[in-house]
């Protein structure tokens, strides 16, 4: 059992204007964003919408587009506001399409369903919504290499494993828990334990991607992914990592999984606390300076589980890094203009490594920054709901 935050006055304050903020923008952009699947803005700040035949933007099985019915019902979760509720279930209804496009599926079942129909079923008992999350928690454990020891990432690479996948495995612990099968639970295990021994450096820092030995599990080679080169530190990876570990520990109680989220999290701490805001990869040359925001909400949101499980004393640490972080990019990055559709901007999807920022899609609005953020102002504020 976790404990709760103690925070001061003023922290508290502070987060009550913040979260007050994100539900004035949010009570608006649901109504207006409601039979949209949106991941980003257009240039005129509007919703792209995933699902919008035509766009070039169009797919609907991207790994984000359970990021914006997610973060309605983890609002309606809060504040009870029941066109939160009505967006959820439309992004439900709209995804379903995208759920039976099975040659589409990946290793990111997790991110489009257990934030959208897993949390449906956990906050409304919606048996539609359990069914939806069982089928994509099954294609998961499929994808899980036996004598590899690995969860397969992309369909195209089939002895690859990513960091990312870490934050897909409460899919799995759900299941387990729910019909009381522990493969699942194992699967996910084996998993995050080849991340601590191939992902996880000795420093804390983490590799993105990893290709193993299918026949032993043996890891090959390491890649930089989304990073700047091989060997580098891609921020968004290290936070997955972060948040990641830390969730298999709240789901299993094993200590190594809280040592490694410990680990991975002094790293982050130590490369972005000059002014607490993340650059794209923590190895990347010192110019041009470009910021991911996602990474720091995410690694906000597990600072903050951190110090709720952690004695107080050790746990501030990790709070005050959390607090720093998000209250630097509410004053750098927080857009509350209530005709533009960007909340948290100066995401980033990759380093430029060509040196094409616009192609690298660096410095925009990414719907799962602004989830992130919304969650860890939740988590501040003491909200009961757990999506993970």
């Amino acid at each position: 059992m976790s404990n709760s935050l103690n925070l001061t006055p003023e922290l508290r304050a502070w987060a009550e204007e913040m979260f007050g903020k994100i539900d004035a923008k949010m009570s608006k952009m649901t109504i207006r964003s409601r039979n949209k699947i949106p991941d980003g803005v257009d240039e005129n700040g509007v919703h792209k919408d995933r699902f919008e035949e035509g766009k070039k933007w169009f797919n609907k099985n991207w790994w984000c587009n359970g990021f914006w019915g997610g973060l309605n019902y983890m609002l309606w979760a809060y504040t009870k506001n029941e066109e939160y509720l009505k967006t959820g279930k439309r992004s439900e209804e709209l995804m379903d399409e995208a759920l039976m496009n099975y040659d589409k599926l990946d290793h990111d079942l997790g991110f489009l369903w257990h934030l959208l129909s897993g949390a449906s079923y956990k906050l409304t008992g919606d048996k539609a919504s359990r069914c939806r999350n069982f089928f994509a928690a099954n294609v998961l454990a499929s994808r899980y290499v036996l004598n590899g020891g690995f969860i397969r990432a992309w369909n195209r690479e089939p002895d690859w494993s990513i960091i990312d996948c870490l934050m897909n495995l409460p899919l799995l612990y759900w299941a387990a828990d729910e019909i009381g099968d522990v493969r699942y639970k194992r699967i996910a295990m084996a998993h995050a334990d080849m991340s601590i021994m191939d992902h996880l450096r000795e420093d804390g820092s983490i590799a993105h991607i990893c290709e193993h030995n299918r026949e032993t599990g043996e890891l090959v080679k390491t890649y930089g992914g989304q990073g700047y080169c091989e060997g580098s530190s891609w921020s968004r990876g290290q936070a997955w990592g972060l948040y990641g570990f830390t969730i298999s520990y709240i789901h299993t109680g094993e200590k190594r999984y809280l040592d490694a989220a410990k680990r991975v999290a002094n790293y982050f701490i130590a490369n972005c606390s000059d002014d607490w805001l993340p650059r794209i990869d923590f190895r990347a040359p010192a110019e041009p300076v470009l910021y991911d925001s996602t990474a720091g909400a995410i690694a906000a949101c597990g600072l903050i589980e951190l110090a709720k499980i952690l004695p107080e004393t050790e746990g501030r640490y990790y709070l005050d890094a959390a607090v720093n972080m998000l209250r630097a990019m509410g004053e750098k990055f927080m857009n509350w203009d209530d005709n533009s559709d960007c909340m948290l901007d100066y995401g980033s999807v990759r380093y430029p490594c060509d040196g094409d920022l616009k192609k690298a899609g660096v410095h925009i609005s990414i719907i799962y920054g602004d989830y992130f953020y919304t969650e860890a102002i939740l988590k501040l504020l003491g909200a009961e709901f757990f999506p993970w």
